[in-house]
């Protein structure tokens, strides 16, 4: 026979499989893609993950599952899967995620790519279901001096919520720094010559919002505020208090349960810096707030004011970028001075303070973890 034919004929045979092959396989296999995870977790925290495939082919088939995470979350094991099938087949991967970022992620559905026993030709097809991952800042623990405290807590529990009754005096004790002046117990100061002040009976806050000014600081700011937010948060709920956290967005809902909880947790992962005029969202009659801010302009602390019409106590925490520590950090020099704003801040501490408004600022040589101390 001639060889020309014999080539033209064997061709001819190659090409008729190979669209046999195209033919065959062109329906993908019957695939159940599931994937177990918890539907939250905190920075900085493993979360475990195990990811099913179940497959069904009539046809032997070569396959490969793709499941790549979201970014800034990293599986400690590549979730991809393959192999050869005919029948039925299901295979796992078990693997443990490291939450690196805080963030509202969306993982999308895994790829299957499959193919004829040769792997000739593959095709590929989407997967299971998007699911929404949410990353939690991480908190850490706080040392809280006993001129913050009052601000989450108005002294020790009584049955009684809400703004001081000056007439419930529980005791008189010498004046502190940073006593506000209408504590100042001046009959008392006057019969024994040493500056005292009223200590009133000892009751809670009805609730406490935590403000967050993310119009100035920039990305650093806004990461060491929402972590220190978030061990505000969490050291409210210790004490049994309602708690919400606020932005330009408003306030997420106050209470002490898991709601409220996740709500303000929600918030805060997904807060991002903003340029806008910051503006402090009414506060609840009788509450405290807590105003976290890298550079507090003259509108943020009229704000404030306003806000101290209705709050029990109001304060305002500067951050200024570069000024403080987080957890872990060590004292560094400072070769720059603190911003013009949170200077003028501190010019009028002290008229603040008489109307109820505690100012605190956080230097070079001061953790967040020891806030105002």
């Amino acid at each position: 026979m001639n060889p020309f034919l014999t080539a033209l004929l064997w061709l001819t045979v190659l090409g008729l499989l190979a669209a046999l092959l195209w033919w065959a396989y062109r329906t993908p296999p019957r695939v159940t893609l599931t994937r177990t995870l918890p539907p939250n977790g905190f920075q900085g925290t493993r979360l475990p993950l195990t990811v099913r495939l179940e497959l069904h082919s009539r046809l032997p088939i070569r396959y490969l599952m793709e499941d790549p995470t979201p970014r800034t979350v990293v599986a400690g094991t590549p979730v991809r899967l393959s192999g050869e099938l005919l029948g039925n087949a299901g295979q796992e991967v078990h693997s443990r995620l490291t939450l690196n970022s805080r963030g509202v992620y969306t993982w999308p559905g895994a790829t299957l790519h499959w193919a004829d026993p040769l792997g000739l030709f593959w095709r590929s097809l989407p997967v299971g279901e998007a699911q929404r991952l949410d990353v939690f800042p991480a908190p850490h623990g706080l040392r809280l001096p006993e001129l913050l405290r009052p601000l989450l807590s108005e002294g020790g529990l009584s049955r009684r919520l809400g703004l001081d009754d000056p007439i419930s005096l529980r005791s008189v004790r010498e004046y502190s720094p940073g006593d506000p002046p209408g504590r100042i117990h001046w009959r008392s100061s006057a019969r024994t010559g040493t500056l005292s002040v009223r200590e009133p009976e000892r009751t809670a806050a009805s609730s406490v919002t935590i403000y967050l000014d993310v119009s100035s600081g920039g990305a650093v700011f806004t990461e060491s505020a929402v972590r220190l937010a978030a061990s505000l948060v969490q050291e409210a709920l210790t004490l049994g208090l309602p708690v919400s956290v606020a932005t330009n967005a408003g306030a997420t809902p106050a209470g002490r349960h898991a709601e409220a909880l996740h709500s303000a947790l929600l918030r805060l992962a997904q807060l991002q810096p903003d340029p806008v005029q910051p503006v402090i969202p009414p506060i609840r009659s009788g509450g405290n707030l807590i105003v976290l801010s890298a550079s507090p302009a003259p509108g943020l602390i009229a704000g404030a004011m306003r806000a101290r019409a209705t709050a029990s106590r109001v304060a305002i925490v500067a951050m200024p970028e570069g000024f403080y520590l987080e957890p872990g950090e060590r004292p560094r020099r400072q070769w720059v001075a603190a911003p013009d704003s949170v200077k003028n801040l501190e010019r009028q501490a002290g008229v603040l303070a008489g109307a109820g408004i505690l100012v605190f600022v956080l230097r070079g040589n001061q953790s967040v973890l020891r806030l105002g101390g």
